[in-house]
């Protein structure tokens, strides 16, 4: 193993710890930090993972960053949410990054959704709770869905160690 092998993998799984966080903190795209890391490890020579796996990784990557970006409004509106609640999401959600973690990136679409069913839907409010409750699980159902790809990147990488 050479030097360049050892920088390679210490970056990956440094890169790979920002991934997991960023599973969590909504200001860092976690998964590409996760893929990333397996491609620094296949390229170290010290972690051989196939052409089709790289591929299949990329590919779920790829949907899992944009699958992020939308579901927080896709689940306000599957919550009875309008176009109210779905601006109201993204803006508290972009808003809720800069706020303390775990409330502001949990709050922030929340707030943000049933503001926006109340002001622009003009829902009442248990309408608009509703709709709001689906901006707040978003935030969970996309920190599970992260964090499961992040674990399967890594098992794949760990599949050569064995």
């Amino acid at each position: 193993m050479t030097t360049m092998d050892i920088i390679l993998i210490i970056i990956a799984i440094i890169l790979y710890l920002i991934g997991i966080a960023g599973c969590i903190l909504p200001a860092l795209a976690g998964t590409p930090f996760c893929y990333l890391s397996l491609l620094l490890a296949h390229w170290s020579g010290y972690v051989t993972v196939s052409t089709a796996t790289l591929i299949v990784w990329g590919v779920i990557t790829l949907i899992l960053t944009i699958l992020d970006i939308f579901l927080t409004p896709w689940m306000t509106r599957r919550f009875g949410g309008g176009k109210g609640g779905e601006w109201g999401a993204i803006i508290g959600l972009l808003v809720g990054m800069f706020l303390p973690w775990p409330w502001g990136p949990m709050a922030g679409p929340f707030v943000g959704a049933l503001v926006g069913e109340i002001i622009v839907s003009r829902q009442s409010t248990s309408g608009a709770m509703k709709a709001a409750l689906g901006s707040f699980l978003s935030f969970f159902v996309s920190i599970g869905i992260k964090l499961l790809a992040c674990g399967g990147i890594l098992a794949s990488a760990l599949m050569t160690l064995l």
